[in-house]
């Protein structure tokens, strides 16, 4: 369902209030078993408006609030204060405990796993093609002479649905499990949505496409405010993903001065680590591809590359070891400012799986998506309209700056490539979406592929439509588009930085 993204639903406004509200909480300081108020002051009516009870719906928003504030959902089955945890939550640090990824059971709405059934568009026609291309005979009529379907029997092969004249017949999915590129989701005993964590690579695509809201990642807004309470010296990195996710009025020449608003110390583009990546990737598929082997994965997308060592273990050593774009930036900051901490503001949910990898932890301390971070700016009374002092970005390529559409991060190492060595010809495919991206690796296992640079984007279009975005996919491809052209150097080749560079940063 990513045709929603964009718009403003309910579900939507609920999640920004809890953000917002969090972060309110978080600033003001003080006594934080008023956590216990918020749910009533962002449900404020009597009367229920979503979900048929208002105490349903003021439940279901506390466990978002615990969530939010990086706390584990509480049980069912047992009484426990909504404030349970929250001042051993209240530090300047990481406060995750697994799973990343969570399912608000009494949110969940419970829908069907994938069926075909009979609409009552069906006009009882004297063919019944659907009962005639049946490999299962189970097709019935009824007096009207009306298609049902014994869904008990029913195999799902979709045939009826295809020859129905009137397109009576259609295919109900649950969105959360049709949005699982790794057919992560299932029913518990009560027909209610399960994850299973062994499959489960965070790409928040689930979230994304819960209609009722009722799957949600943890956050660090919490604990990142808490640091710049404490006086921490926070860096900001955002991803090239921001152009228009805050909205018009955010243009990229505001986006120093309004993050430091916030309180962070300095801004930096992670077009530079992407760039920087770029140069990495480069320079690994000219070494290895095809005398070490036969092909090369990207590295920049975590989703994408946990799900290539989970499903293909036998191709993990063909994905780039090049770090990627968040981890290149913030190690590139705390190397020119020893002591601070560094938050990544971009689009995923999965960077912050990535962030609390052991080998990443001591580069990033925070991640937020850009939702969160708007939480934040609304917790201030910050309105971009009103920023008039600006900063040109001008660190990244507007190769680097491409890494948030799909197809970016080959197009960037292909066009570095003809600049290393011009003889070199390079061929490209890259998939977006978990489940073209497992197409993709079918097909380069099977040999289709050898000699090839491919790239995997676990979201639909690229960074831009990750679990954290705000704005339409193609009104943000297109927003990228134009960041790029704004950019002074083109070519990755042409960053004036290196891993050895200090990264100038505003003071």
């Amino acid at each position: 369902m990513p045709g929603i993204r964009g718009i403003n639903t309910s579900a939507i406004e609920i999640r920004r209030r809890v953000f917002t509200e969090v972060a309110r909480l978080a600033y003001e300081g003080g006594d934080y078993s008023r956590i216990e108020e918020l749910p009533y002051k962002i449900i404020p009516s009597d009367k229920a408006s979503y979900q048929g009870s208002i105490f349903l719906e003021r439940a279901i928003v506390g466990e978002r609030i615990r969530l939010a504030m990086g706390l584990n959902l509480r049980p069912t089955d047992q009484h426990a204060p909504l404030s349970e945890g929250v001042e051993e939550s209240a530090i300047p640090e990481k406060y995750y405990e697994p799973p990343l990824i969570n399912i608000i059971k009494f949110a969940c709405h419970g829908c069907p796993e994938k069926r075909y059934f009979v609409t009552n568009s069906c006009q009882g026609c004297l063919a019944h093609p659907c009962k005639e291309v049946c490999p299962r005979d189970v097709i019935t009529f009824d007096s009207h002479g009306h298609s049902k379907i014994d869904l008990e029997k029913c195999i799902k092969c979709g045939r009826c649905a295809a020859v129905c004249p009137y397109n009576a017949i259609v295919l109900q999915e649950r969105p959360c499990a049709k949005a699982c590129g790794m057919n992560a989701i299932h029913s518990d005993e009560n027909g209610r949505a399960e994850i299973d964590y062994d499959r489960c690579v965070s790409c928040g695509m689930c979230l994304v496409n819960c209609p009722f809201n009722a799957i949600l990642d943890k956050s660090q807004i919490f604990q990142l405010i808490q640091a710049l309470n404490q006086g921490e010296k926070v860096i900001a990195i955002v991803a090239p993903a921001f152009v228009g996710q805050l909205g018009s009025d955010m243009t990229p020449e505001k986006l120093k001065t309004a993050m430091k608003q916030l309180g962070f110390r300095h801004v930096a583009e992670v077009a530079v680590g992407a760039d920087l990546c770029t140069l990495d990737e480069a320079r690994d598929f000219l070494e290895k591809v095809p005398e070490m082997q036969p092909f090369m994965a990207t590295s920049c997308c975590p989703s994408w590359s946990v799900m290539a060592k989970k499903l293909f273990p036998d191709l993990a050593p063909y994905i780039s070891m090049a770090l990627t774009p968040m981890v290149l930036t913030a190690r590139l900051c705390k190397r020119q400012h020893p002591g601070q901490k560094v938050a990544f503001i971009g689009p995923c949910s999965a960077k912050k799986l990535e962030a609390s990898r052991r080998s990443v932890r001591s580069e990033v301390d925070f991640v937020l998506t850009f939702e969160e971070v708007m939480g934040m700016f609304e917790a201030k009374g910050i309105r971009f309209d009103e920023i008039t002092e600006t900063h040109q970005l001008r660190e990244g390529t507007a190769a680097g700056r491409g890494f948030a559409v799909s197809g970016g991060v080959a197009a960037a190492v292909k066009e570095a490539i003809s600049h290393i060595d011009p003889t070199r010809e390079v061929k490209t495919v890259s998939a977006e979406g978990l489940a073209d991206c497992r197409k993709m690796l079918m097909l380069a296992k099977a040999g289709k592929y050898n000699g090839y640079l491919l790239e995997g984007m676990a979201c639909p279009g690229g960074c831009v439509a990750g679990a954290g975005t705000l704005q339409p996919i193609e009104k943000s491809i297109a927003n990228i588009k134009a960041y790029q052209a704004l950019a002074p150097e083109k070519s990755a080749v042409d960053s004036k930085y290196d891993i050895e560079l200090p990264l100038l940063l505003d003071d």
